[in-house]
């Protein structure tokens, strides 16, 4: 027996690992494609995109894993009943529940070691990928001076160049604007040719200039005109140097991040939804407190007496203080309306970030859940279908796992909306689909034939003599 679980946890091992590989790549790949534009042209440093790509990989576990699980389940039993090998273990006394034992321990030991990535692992992942990202995607484009076209990536300046020579140093036809003292075009240098070299640090870029001539027109006030003196110099040799610090990608402070609720474990959210709940109540409190005077008000000047139907109220309070009164009211009234509103607003907001950070507490043990319920659908599937490889089990695998990406998505935006409750738009996937792991586990293990073609065939044939014989008599 302990050399059929070792061959049957072999057997799962290469699958699993070999889709959960490939299920990954596939999902980086999207990231990638997905941020090209904010990555390219940016001159990043390899280790830089080494580790964004690390990053996001991790991020990205939790799409994977579930899809890995069940498409793996589904070959290894799929490829023990299209190779007859668990017809010979039945037929040796074993029963498919023996046969699943082992797996069952996997997947468990999987879903838990799922759990603790999602706990500890995953937030401090999608900390250092969120704040990561965020620098690369305001990260300037990196020095790239072209023929013919004006540059202004440079603060305070404006070049063209004619020509670059092949060696990429050697330029000619120069113009450069100095924009240095916001007069705008006032200052203009051009020369013949040039040299345009990076220094050690890598930190200015040197631009050395040949037969050249400077031009500047000398402003007089702020409100001065183009009719002021130009002074124009020439130059045989000119040297400038351009700061490239603003190239240079800075990094932001981690602790911006923090407080998002896909950068806490679930004693951090705990501790933040209590914070929330507090804070609502307390806005509650003291949106009574301040509406309460108003009403206090109302009640110690206003009197409301039983009259009969034949007397007026005007009768009895002059046109004066009805004014009064009427005023009082509409003022008081408006208060309180402002203050029921701003209190509305801000619980609303309040609310939203609640459900996001209780999303996301039920986030951690829905992705360990899942796994089981889809090892559970996909072992049974895989005896039940009989097939291996990675022809009809891939295909089946995609179909459910997008019917339980849906599902969890649709339930997620439901309950972020607050159309469902938390804990009911994440589990929502997990309820429709465990009866469907339970059907099938119960009908792989009493060899049930619901994928078979020739039984159904054989069914209806039987309906359709039956229908006869009745329409006959």
């Amino acid at each position: 027996m302990k050399k059929l679980y070792r061959l049957i946890l072999f057997s799962f091992t290469g699958p699993f690992a070999v889709t959960f590989a490939v299920a990954l790549f596939i999902l980086v790949m999207q990231f990638l494609f997905k941020y090209l534009e904010d990555l390219a042209g940016k001159g990043l440093e390899l280790h830089i995109v080494a580790q964004l790509i690390m990053y996001a990989s991790v991020t990205l576990v939790p799409l994977a894993l579930p899809l890995a699980i069940l498409l793996s389940s589904i070959m290894t039993l799929g490829n023990f009943a299209e190779h007859y090998e668990l017809a010979a273990i039945k037929s040796a006394g074993i029963s498919l529940r023996k046969v699943l034992t082992p797996l069952i321990g996997a997947a468990i030991i999987i879903s838990f070691a799922a759990f603790l990535f999602s706990n500890n692992v995953l937030p401090y992942a999608n900390l250092k990928m969120s704040s990561l990202l965020y620098d690369v995607t305001n990260q300037r484009p990196a020095l790239n001076i072209r023929e013919g076209i004006f540059y202004n990536g440079i603060d305070g300046y404006v070049i063209r160049i004619g020509k670059k020579e092949s060696d990429g140093q050697n330029i000619r036809d120069v113009m450069i604007y100095d924009h240095t003292d916001n007069a705008g075009n006032n200052k203009l240098i051009t020369a013949t040719s040039g040299k345009m070299v990076m220094s050690e640090d890598k930190q200015e870029l040197v631009v050395t200039l040949y037969n050249g001539n400077s031009y500047e027109e000398v402003l007089r006030g702020r409100n001065a005109k183009r009719s002021q003196p130009l002074y124009r110099s020439h130059f045989e040799k000119y040297v400038m140097h351009f700061d490239l610090s603003s190239f240079r990608m800075a990094r932001t402070e981690e602790g911006l991040f923090r407080k998002n609720y896909q950068m806490q474990n679930i004693k951090q959210l705990e501790r933040t939804t209590d914070t929330l709940r507090t804070e609502i109540r307390k806005r509650q409190e003291e949106s009574i407190q301040r509406i309460e005077p108003f009403f206090s008000y109302m009640k110690k000047n206003i009197s409301v007496f039983p009259f009969p139907d034949t007397v007026k109220l005007s009768d009895f309070i002059s046109p004066e203080k009805k004014a009064t009164i009427n005023t009082s009211a509409l003022y008081s009234a408006r208060n309180v309306k402002s203050i029921l509103t701003d209190m509305v607003n801000e619980i609303d907001v309040k609310n939203r970030q609640l459900r996001r950070y209780t999303i996301e507490w039920h986030r951690k043990f829905t992705l360990s859940f899942a796994c089981l319920i889809l090892f559970f659908i996909g072992a049974p599937l895989g005896a039940i279908i009989r097939k291996g490889g990675i022809g009809l089990p891939v295909v089946i695998s995609i179909f459910l796992f997008l019917v339980y990406h849906v599902i969890s998505i649709t339930g997620e935006k439901f309950a972020r909306e607050g159309v469902l409750q938390p804990w009911q738009g994440m589990w929502l996937s997990s309820v429709i689909l465990l009866p469907v792991g339970i059907f099938l586990s119960y009908k792989s293990v009493t060899d049930s034939s619901i994928f078979d073609t020739g039984f159904y065939i054989s069914r209806l044939n039987k309906f359709l003599r039956r229908l006869k014989l009745v329409s006959g008599s």
